[in-house]
């Protein structure tokens, strides 16, 4: 009997890509506010773009879930955001008061 261990390398890589994503929408957010939103954009459209062309199966699963964890961090960018107008993460206080989050008196 042979052991392929394709699938369950597959689930821990996609398991820590994610893991790594979440404080990289964090620290986007908290020091560079959504501007750079682009920089997923672009990063998740080579990535795809490249596991069409990566004949090995595990290169081209880890390229496309980092494309696709591109793609959602974008999403993310965005209610990270919200999340610091509703109080649940801290705002940056370099960008409080210059109109940056919706929440705040003009």
């Amino acid at each position: 009997m042979e052991v392929y261990y394709t699938g369950v390398i597959i689930a821990v890589s996609t398991f820590l890509i994610i893991g790594i994503f979440h404080p990289i929408v964090m620290k986007t957010e908290y020091y560079t506010g959504t501007r750079y939103w682009w920089v997923f954009l672009v990063a998740g459209i080579i990535c795809i773009g490249a596991a069409f062309l990566v004949a090995n199966v595990l290169f081209s699963a880890i390229l496309g879930v980092v494309g696709a964890s591109s793609l959602w961090s974008i999403g993310e960018l965005f209610e990270q955001r919200q999340r610091c107008e509703k109080g649940w993460f801290p705002k940056n206080p370099k960008r409080i008061g210059t109109g940056y989050y919706r929440d705040e008196k003009k």
